[in-house]
């Protein structure tokens, strides 16, 4: 029995000792520190959808250089050696030229072929008149330009994300600064209150009543800080920042002024849409798969030559020999000329005059849209700096009202249950201050977006030439 304790006692104590050695082993995170703009940069280069969608140009460039590959020269070489271990038989009738007397049969058996044989040859073609060739040439290069405009949309969203959790990772930081503040002065007043119950100047209610506020106050810091670590796995997601590293923001609320921004945002006008330069593109995509199925009817005009050198032999040693070797070479063009096919290409053609009909009502209804989305975000973020307007001077009046009832409450003129109730009255302020200020922010970010700038303060996307 004693052997067993002691042999449980040292598997603890091992797997203590292993425990605490993984946890030296491991290695530790690294920080990175950045401001905003080095925020959305980062994210720009790092985040996932951002790079395929960088990927995808490329792969629209190859899709380019296919396309024009057709219309080249395309030569092949062709290479070929055949052993024949029985060489084939064919028959003739015995008789007149054929005739073997001493052959007793009617027929005659001839070997035509040898055992070696090899061929040797090039192979061009070239494309002479093809309808559909520039057509999808024109078509490859529109397609270029359609995955850059996705690729700046891709960029916007992921600016829209970064944004939106940057702030997110702000305004808790000021909820962990507010709660920390607030729980200093609780304790203070705590203390005060305690020293004051212990000389007989104060009831046990009195205390009781500052601890429960300060419980309160305590559960809402954690809340924060919570909140704080959520927020930064969320930007750290947005901006594709490895789940090893750590991130710390040098910004606070206060430098980055944003009640400034936000009146500022709403004199500014609309710029560009890049959803408009999308749709336009799929509108001429369309238009050319139009364009290609009727070139479908008209002839095609092809060149195609060859040459070849063929050698035989009935030894392996003869069938390379250069007096075995001859050359052969064939020219020509070959005109295909489309007759019927089950009006594959007029269904088709009707499909793409349906899917430009469908594509000039979204146009129609991305304009309105857009219109609808500049009007609600300037409407939602005017009346956002309303209600932070409203909620500072709610917060401003009860840090006043607190301080005008802890000085009361110190000259034995007021009560302790004003001063937690004027506590928890400015607390209150300072939280529904915090979220007006959150939700002017993520309006802001609304605006941007509807207003066609959430590049700004960055490097403006390249727009694509054709």
């Amino acid at each position: 029995m004693l052997k067993q304790k002691i042999y449980i006692v040292l598997i603890l104590v091992l797997g203590l000792a292993g425990r605490e050695a993984i946890a030296q082993e491991a290695p530790p995170r690294e920080t990175l520190e950045l401001n905003f703009k080095e925020t959305l940069e980062f994210a720009l280069e790092n985040n996932v959808d951002a790079k395929n969608a960088r990927l995808e140009v490329l792969v629209s460039q190859t899709t380019v250089k296919e396309e024009t590959a057709a219309g080249l020269p395309q030569v092949n070489g062709s290479f070929s050696f055949n052993h024949n271990p029985m060489v084939q038989v064919m028959f003739v009738p015995n008789e007149g030229f054929f005739a073997d007397p001493d052959n007793p049969s009617d027929v005659v058996p001839l070997r035509f072929g040898v055992r070696n044989t090899s061929n040797l040859g090039v192979t061009v073609t070239q494309m002479i008149f093809d309808g559909s060739f520039f057509i999808g040439l024109r078509a490859a290069k529109t397609y270029k330009s359609l995955t850059e405009y996705d690729r700046i949309k891709v960029e916007n969203d992921v600016i829209e994300n970064v944004k939106k959790a940057y702030f997110g990772v702000l305004v808790n930081a000021e909820r962990i600064k507010l709660s920390e503040s607030n729980l200093a002065r609780i304790d203070s007043l705590l203390e005060e209150t305690t020293a004051m119950y212990e000389a007989g100047f104060s009831e046990k209610i009195d205390v009781s009543r500052i601890k429960v506020q300060r419980n309160n106050t305590f559960s809402q810091y954690e809340r924060s800080k919570t909140a704080y670590e959520i927020s930064k796995q969320l930007l750290k997601i947005q901006m594709g920042l490895p789940e090893s590293y750590d991130i710390v923001i040098t910004e606070t609320l206060r430098e980055l002024n944003p009640e400034q921004e936000l009146n500022e945002l709403l004199s500014l006008e609309g710029m560009h849409r890049v959803e408009k330069d999308q749709l336009n593109t799929n509108i001429e995509l369309t238009g050319l798969d139009l364009r290609n199925n009727t070139a479908q009817y008209m002839p095609t005009l092809n060149f195609s030559g060859n040459f070849m050198r063929s050698g035989a032999g009935d030894f392996f040693q003869t069938a390379f020999d250069k007096v075995n070797w001859f050359s052969s070479s064939m020219l020509g063009v070959t005109l295909n000329i489309p007759i019927f096919d089950g009006f594959s290409k007029s269904a088709r053609i009707q499909r793409n005059r349906i899917q430009l009909r469908q594509l000039e009502n979204q146009k129609f209804f991305l304009d309105q849209n857009i219109e609808l989305e500049v009007f609600q975000a300037k409407q939602n973020l005017a009346n956002d700096i309303k209600v932070l307007k409203v909620q500072r001077e709610s917060m401003e009046l009860a840090q006043e009202v607190y301080d005008m009832s802890k000085i009361k409450y110190n000259e034995g003129v007021g009560s302790n249950f004003e001063v937690v109730e004027a506590d928890s009255d400015l607390i209150e302020a300072e939280i529904n201050y915090l979220s007006a200020l959150y939700d002017g922010l993520i309006s802001k970010v609304d605006l941007e977006k509807a207003l066609g700038i959430i590049h700004e303060g960055l490097d403006k996307p390249a727009i694509p030439t054709r």
